[in-house]
């Protein structure tokens, strides 16, 4: 079987020896390519076209947030993993919208890396448990203090949350379910006003609490 080939984009050389080695000694995935910068990352990777960009946020010439946005645009098919010690759910949700599929902290334990490295790879979403943890507890509290009306949720509508919060577009849920990007978009809409939230940290919130990522 082919390895997954691992791009790291790491601005520290000590890191990125560290990262390398942790990667390549596993059976199932090398890396490819390094960069130390966000601008050689972005020229790099569309260039290698690794299965998996691994991320770190804080780079010179160009930080790791433009450098996803960047590489979404040239090569939307490219999966990026964002590796940060930021735990802000600032840095998070610009993350996801950029279009990372997953987010671990430099400070986990290297069985975290890995096991975000192979989820991402494998087309779902990932979100270290030290964040995923507090993100659920927030949501949760925030479920508790609030009185939601029409929470009840339909089977497509929970199917489209559920594929969003894993980080499919709204074309690829229509062509998975064989509906229209419409009526992707009016679930997605009626799931979001039932819940009372408005955006995509807070779909993930319910994915998590609802246990729809570790599912994946």
């Amino acid at each position: 079987m082919d390895k997954l080939r691992i791009f790291i984009a790491e601005d520290h050389e000590t890191v990125r020896e560290g990262l390398r080695l942790i990667i390549n000694s596993q059976t199932d995935m090398e890396v490819c390519g390094e960069a130390g910068d966000g601008q050689t990352a972005v020229k790099f990777a569309q260039a290698l076209q690794p299965d998996v960009v691994l991320m770190d946020v804080t780079m010179p010439l160009m930080n790791g947030l433009k450098a996803t946005k960047k590489l979404k645009q040239l090569c939307p098919h490219l999966k990026i993993l964002t590796l940060t010690r930021h735990t802000d759910d600032g840095y998070l949700q610009e993350l996801l919208r950029a279009g990372a599929g997953g987010y671990v902290l430099k400070q986990s334990a290297s069985t975290e890396l890995l096991r975000a490295i192979r989820a991402v790879a494998s087309g779902g979403n990932y979100l270290d448990p030290a964040i995923a943890g507090r993100l659920m507890g927030g949501y949760a509290k925030r479920a508790a203090n609030e009185t939601i009306k029409g929470t009840t949720l339909s089977d497509r509508e929970q199917e489209v949350l559920r594929q969003i919060a894993l980080g499919y577009s709204n074309k690829e849920i229509a062509a998975r379910f064989q509906i229209s990007v419409k009526t992707v978009e009016a679930h997605k809409a009626n799931a979001m006003r039932k819940l009372n939230i408005g955006s995509r940290i807070d779909i993930v919130r319910y994915a998590i609490l609802q246990g729809w990522m570790e599912d994946n």
